[in-house]
């Protein structure tokens, strides 16, 4: 029994760094209605800032400073320079420029600081905590400690905010928020700089984890099943999802691998998210669409 409360917590854990980059996904198709697939780009080039600026001796929160402030400003200049001239386009069209934006960015993180595998270490001791008979990664805690405090923050910034009440009037109508006087412009500019940030606490988790590398672009595609479970329009869907998609890996890893004979983790995820959107196509948290006839 112990064996499978440490399975289960292990993967509930480990869903919350999922949860990081899927937030980063909700915050800006709350607002303006895009799916940024740059977004797992944007994770790589943060990571891969901030531990450039380390191996040249910067500082840590110094380091820490100059990449958010390098990652807001990729984060503002994509929304100015690519997407809203693109505004009231299809929707396949911003999809496909933001698909384009992501092998951009890869391409001039990768000739501006190589393309070598770096080692990023944030001072968080990887080792267990034993509770009873179930042993904890003390790294696991502090990210999910991370994403909580995240997702709290959001959540107030969304809800209690000038800035926030704005943000949901336009991801609600935005002709209807335009025509009392909200500039979106600005309010889009805001959700990206702030989508820039989330960028960044993910950059350097999966970093610290598993190496700063080009394949960090590829936690993306692991998020896709989390914002179709937890929904694509809300925060705290993205947490769950990750929960959900967490504990899902880890269980169906140990109990149905064994049975099939191979590792079932990098494809039992998205059959849950199928079978969600079969039965939930707006995902636990999602907005259902309401069509005016």
């Amino acid at each position: 029994m112990s064996f499978f409360v440490e399975t289960f917590i292990g993967g509930l854990l480990a869903g919350v760094m999922y949860s990081l980059v899927a937030i980063g996904f909700v915050l800006i198709y709350k607002a303006s209605g895009v799916f940024n697939f740059a977004q797992g780009s944007m994770v790589l080039c943060a990571g891969l800032t901030f531990v450039t600026m380390r191996d040249r001796g910067i500082d840590f929160w110094l380091a820490g400073l100059i990449t958010l402030t390098i990652m807001v400003a990729i984060a503002i200049a994509v929304e100015r320079v690519v997407l809203r001239p693109l505004v009231n386009r299809p929707q396949i069209t911003l999809f496909m420029a933001t698909l384009g934006l992501s092998f951009v960015i890869e391409g001039i993180a990768q000739i501006a600081m190589g393309a070598s595998v770096h080692e990023l270490d944030l001072g968080i001791v990887d080792t267990p905590i034993t509770v009873g008979e179930v042993q904890v990664s003390q790294f696991d805690l502090v990210a999910a400690a991370t994403a909580g405090v995240l997702v709290i923050a959001l959540s107030i910034f969304f809800n209690w905010t000038r800035v926030g009440i704005a943000l949901r009037a336009i991801a609600d109508d935005p002709l209807a928020a335009r025509s009392i006087g909200i500039r979106l412009q600005t309010l889009w500019q805001i959700v990206w700089g702030v989508a820039g940030f989330v960028s960044l606490v993910a950059g350097l988790l999966w970093g610290a984890r598993q190496g700063v590398q080009f394949a960090l672009t590829l936690v993306v595609l692991k998020a896709l099943p989390v914002l179709i479970i937890g929904g694509f329009t809300s925060i705290t869907g993205a947490i769950v999802g990750g929960l959900i998609v967490g504990a899902s890996d880890s269980l169906a890893e140990i109990y149905l691998g064994s049975l099939l004979g191979g590792s079932v983790s990098t494809w039992f995820s998205y059959v849950l998210a199928v079978g969600f959107l079969l039965v939930r196509p707006t995902g636990l948290f999602g907005d259902a669409p309401i069509e005016r006839i």
